[in-house]
């Protein structure tokens, strides 16, 4: 209980610091930052998932760390936040270097981003529908229901 506690305190903490590029540039208050986020992530906290997956997916350093940052965006998007759906379909539809692009898949997370509110999935969806994509035929009635 107390350490959960702890890990709360902490990660508040390192989100407030996460502000200033001052802190973000100091080696060693980065690496003290960076496992507050990942020890909250790894309790399950979807918030702290999302960020820490948005961080990792974009500003990590290897594949590892990009990999990584996928998976707990999948995590985010599983538990209903958005922004991590919406991110995790873009993912899918651009492919990496262990997987082709998959339309189908992409527009199964952007369906879960527009019914957890994205403003923007609906726009990509449409626009996927309407023109189709490697595993996903074009679908003009879909289409015009996300338009």
């Amino acid at each position: 209980m107390l350490w959960r506690f702890k890990a709360r305190l902490s990660y508040w903490l390192a989100r407030k610091l996460f502000r200033w590029s001052w802190c973000v540039r100091q080696p060693r208050i980065w690496r003290w930052m960076e496992g507050q986020f990942a020890r909250m992530a790894n309790l399950g906290d979807t918030r702290a998932q999302s960020f820490y997956g948005h961080i990792l997916a974009f500003r990590g350093q290897g594949l590892g760390a990009k990999e990584e940052g996928v998976r707990l965006l999948r995590l985010a998007a599983l538990s209903g936040d958005a922004k991590a759906a919406y991110q995790v379909g873009v993912f899918s539809l651009a492919g990496s270097l262990g997987k082709t692009p998959d339309a189908a898949e992409a527009a199964r997370w952007w369906t879960m981003a527009v019914k957890a509110g994205h403003p923007l999935a609906a726009h990509k969806l449409a626009m996927l529908y309407q023109e189709g994509g490697p595993g996903l035929l074009a679908d003009p009635q879909l289409a015009r229901l996300y338009q």
